[in-house]
C-alpha cells in the first residue's frame, strides 16, 4: 500500500543523502543553494560547516528547535513502523534497515536542531513555503527540494506542484524523485 501520510511531517536528510539524491558536484556544493522543504535535514549545518552558501527555507522554522524536535519525535515511531510492515517496498542500499534509517534520521534531526538552535532568525534559515518563496530572482544559483513535491501527491494538486515548479523555473531546480 506505501506510506500514508495524514500530514506533512519533520523528517530529514544529510549531506551525503543530497549530494546522493541530486547528484551534486563538489562545484554545486559551492554555489548559492535554496533548500526548500528542507525541514529539519542536517544538510544545511552539515554544507555551512564545509563553507557552503545554502538558505533553507519551510514553514517548520516557525517554531524552536525543541519543538521540532518533539514533532519530528511524535512522527517517527509511525514512520518506522510503516517501513517495517513494508520491507519489500524500500530499497536498503543506503539504510541497510529500518532501524538503522531510524538512528540515521535521529543523528541528522539532532545535527539539525543543535544548528537550528544556534542559528534561528539567521538568513540560512527562512520560515517560508512552497509555492511563493520571498525571494528575487537569480538569488540562487540551485534550488533543491527534497522528496516534498512527490511524497505529498496526496496533499496537494497538481496546480500546488506546478506554481511551486514555475517559482523556481529560473534555477536549475533538482527534485528527488527517490522515496526511499
Amino acid at each position: 500500500m506505501g506510506m500514508q501520510l495524514k500530514n506533512v511531517v519533520p523528517f530529514g536528510r544529510s549531506l551525503d543523502e543530497y549530494r546522493k539524491m541530486f547528484l551534486l558536484t563538489d562545484d554545486d556544493l559551492h554555489s548559492k543553494i535554496l533548500g526548500a522543504g528542507d525541514g529539519p535535514a542536517s544538510f544545511n549545518a552539515e554544507l555551512t560547516a564545509l563553507g557552503g552558501n545554502v538558505v533553507s527555507v519551510d514553514p517548520l522554522y516557525q517554531f524552536d528547535a525543541a519543538e521540532i524536535r518533539r514533532r519530528f519525535d511524535e512522527v517517527l515511531p509511525n514512520i518506522i513502523e510503516q517501513i517495517k510492515a513494508t520491507p519489500n517496498d524500500w530499497s536498503w542500499s543506503y539504510h541497510r534497515s529500518p532501524d538503522d534509517l531510524r538512528f540515521n534520521r535521529i543523528k541528522t534531526c539532532e545535527m539539525f536542531t543543535n544548528d537550528f538552535e544556534l542559528n534561528r532568525g539567521s538568513p540560512r534559515y527562512v520560515k517560508g513555503q512552497l509555492p511563493a518563496l520571498d525571494f528575487r530572482d537569480s538569488t540562487f544559483d540551485l534550488a533543491l527540494c527534497s522528496h516534498f513535491l512527490f511524497l505529498y501527491s496526496e496533499h496537494f494538486d497538481a496546480m500546488f506542484h506546478l506554481a511551486a515548479i514555475i517559482e523556481r523555473e529560473h534555477l536549475r531546480f533538482a527534485i528527488s524523485i527517490n522515496t526511499h
